[in-house]
């Protein structure tokens, strides 16, 4: 019997990005269910009770929640293409604090970055920034941070690709000219299709935001 998988999502989020490019690495079909968070689904309110949030994996009827233990699912379970984690204990641990790292710092400092203003807007940026750099550092000469494929560190990462032009805009901060390298990573990533086809367009997230700014009375 074939695998049932569904994914309950929202399209600019990052966080349900992450499951889109690893599903598409692993040549997994699933069904797609759009979700309204401002009047979700029974079944998301059903297969996630605790969070409520997106994105949830249901497969086989069974619910994953939380992105990154989604994709150590969806890794575990599909394991005979493309891995996302190493074999070897240590490089699986450092793969899994690496993740953690971009799961706590990158969307909550972009975050305040554009939605703050004054000392606490510094610091965001700043801080924004040095977790970059800090990413670049780990990234090092190697192509991808999984080595020469794509890892559950890309995969936790590049889905932010949409929102660095929000980020660097109303951050006023340039992730090309002060990380090149990570840069260069970014459009690595592009090349595969994987990518490509699974994140949303950055001009659509850019006027998200402005409306987010908007209600916020920052425009």
């Amino acid at each position: 019997m074939a695998d049932e998988v569904v994914l309950l999502d929202f399209w600019p989020s990052p966080f349900g990005v992450r499951l889109r490019i690893a599903l598409a690495e692993k040549g997994i079909k699933y069904e797609y269910k759009e979700e309204d968070l401002e009047n979700k689904s029974p079944l998301l309110l059903q297969s996630n009770p605790v969070y409520k949030q997106i994105p949830v994996l249901i497969h086989n009827g069974k619910a994953v929640c939380e992105s990154l233990i989604a994709l150590q699912y969806i890794d575990e379970v599909w394991n005979d293409k493309a891995p996302l984690l190493p074999f070897d204990p240590y490089l699986r641990s450092q793969a899994k604090f690496w993740a953690d790292f971009v799961d706590k710092k990158i969307y909550d400092l972009g975050r305040k970055a554009c939605t703050t203003k004054g000392k606490e807007h510094e610091a965001a940026q700043k801080e924004f920034m040095n977790c970059i750099k800090s990413l670049e550092v780990e990234l090092g000469d190697k192509p991808f941070f999984g080595g020469e494929t794509l890892g559950v560190v890309d995969v936790s990462l590049v889905p932010f690709f949409s929102w660095f032009s929000v980020y660097e805009k109303f951050g006023n901060f340039s992730i090309e000219l002060e990380c090149p390298k990570f840069n260069a990573w970014i459009k690595r990533c592009l090349e595969k299709e994987s990518v490509s086809k699974s994140l949303p367009d950055q001009d659509k997230i850019f006027e998200i935001f402005v409306d987010i700014r908007k209600k916020l009375g920052m425009e």
